[in-house]
């Protein structure tokens, strides 16, 4: 039975930890007054971001979530969307993979729904 990759959400502003793994970030826009060599990441994988469109009807409102990452998993079928999902996939598969995201609710944030999917 193959082993499910471990694959965490963490706000890009917390003390990186050893359990991390790779650490890539997932947002579009550069986290506001955090330095590269701060945010000790492996990868800035903007291309799976969702679109400024979708970002600015979302805003982060809790009751539209369950919309968001219905019309987000839309989004990644894009084939720009689709690779850079699939090269997070690859990650996954063989080490522990820890999405950033600068939100201060990461809960209710895009780097949930691509844990799930990379997780399924």
């Amino acid at each position: 039975m193959a082993v499910k990759p471990e694959v965490q959400v963490r706000r890009v502003y917390e003390e990186p930890s050893p359990q991390d793994g790779a650490r890539v970030l997932v947002d579009r826009i550069w986290p506001r007054g955090l330095s590269k060599e701060k945010a000790h990441l492996e990868e800035w994988c903007k291309a799976v971001a969702p679109s400024t469109e979708l970002r600015t009807w979302y805003g982060h409102d809790p009751a539209r979530f369950e919309e968001f990452g219905r019309r987000y998993r839309a989004e990644l079928k894009d084939p720009e969307r689709a690779a850079a999902l699939e090269h997070l996939r690859e990650m996954a598969r063989s080490r522990t993979v820890t999405l950033l995201t600068a939100t201060r609710q990461a809960d209710i944030s895009e780097a949930v729904v691509l844990a799930d999917l990379l997780r399924s």
